[in-house]
């Protein structure tokens, strides 16, 4: 009785150890998804920020020396 038991419980570790791996490996995806989308998507909106106002002044002083 006592040998089925620990016999469960070994299994039961095993399978622990199993889910926990599985586990890290989901939270790195997640973590190098979450840092693809922020350099996909949030850093080129904030150079936009930056770039936009450069390139419309850009724009408009060449359209305004035209006139």
């Amino acid at each position: 009785m006592e040998q089925d038991l620990q016999a469960r419980l070994d299994a039961q570790d095993k399978k622990l150890a199993d889910i926990y791996v599985s586990i890290e490996k989901a939270r790195k995806y997640f973590l190098w998804t979450l840092i693809i989308t922020i350099i996909t998507i949030v850093l080129p909106i904030v150079a936009l920020a930056f770039v936009l106002p450069w390139f419309i002044k850009t724009i408009s002083s060449a359209y305004s020396l035209g006139m």
